[in-house]
């Protein structure tokens, strides 16, 4: 349980799903943790469940200003940084004729801009050795329909993962990627369809998973905490996929 012992994690969209079960994890290995969100009311529901020692930075994970204003939040309270999770991003599905370029660019600068000028900002603040782990999608991997852009920004994350690695790898910081399938979050609570809707939806998306259900958060935190660990040393620029086989279709 101390596989994070000492270490000082920075997990961005922390206060639901994937995010907010990845800080329980960290904290129960051992890591001090911050994290960032947007919204005031997941942001104050978080810090209650996680307890006061947790940072909470509410942040647009979309704003090049605001990755600077993290890295400067976290540089004063934790004196450097040792994990970087990048977990905040949106999904927009749309079949290809319904997209418009504010959409396209509000996708984006989310799941790709953001977490670049984070990675960026916090240059001067990771330590030697350090880890990063960005959220992909098994979505970059298939053809699935309505999913254009937001199958293209994850694709870009895993190519970040790998070109940011040769970068960095002399300076101790190795970056990896983890790429779920589906998994029981709020998240596809947020995509504006109806009960009735969603639950088509969810029955669709399911029976395209060779493993026949969803994941779990606590799934994807696992490995996101191999990865952050010392366990993971010789990892570098990989992309792990925990998707019940789906990417195999």
């Amino acid at each position: 349980m101390d596989r994070l012992k000492g270490k000082r994690a920075l997990i961005t969209g922390g206060t639901t799903g994937i995010g907010l079960e990845t800080a329980k994890q960290f904290l129960k290995e051992g890591a001090r943790v911050a994290i960032t969100g947007r919204n005031p009311e997941t942001l104050e529901a978080a810090r209650k469940e996680l307890g006061p020692d947790v940072l909470v930075i509410p942040a647009d994970a979309s704003d090049v200003a605001a990755q600077k204003q993290v890295a400067e939040a976290i540089q004063r309270a934790f004196g450097g940084l040792d994990i970087l999770f990048v977990n905040a991003g949106s999904v927009d599905m749309r079949p290809l004729e319904q997209f418009d370029e504010a959409g396209f660019d509000r996708s984006f600068a989310l799941n790709v801009k953001g977490p670049y000028f984070l990675i960026q900002a916090l240059l001067p603040v990771f330590a030697n050795p350090a880890s990063i782990v960005m959220n992909t999608s098994v979505n970059a991997h298939i053809g699935m329909p309505g999913t254009t852009v937001y199958a293209a920004t994850k694709a870009a994350l895993i190519s970040l993962a790998r070109t940011i690695s040769g970068e960095l790898i002399s300076r101790g910081i190795r970056v990896n990627a983890v790429s779920p399938g589906p998994i029981a979050t709020p998240l596809y609570g947020k995509l504006g369809f109806s009960e009735d809707q969603l639950k088509e939806v969810a029955a669709s998306i399911q029976g395209k998973v060779p493993a026949g259900r969803f994941g779990t958060p606590s799934e994807i935190a696992s490995a996101v905490v191999f990865l952050a660990s010392d366990e993971a040393a010789f990892t570098v620029g990989s992309e792990l996929l925990i998707d019940g086989g789906m990417g195999t279709l």
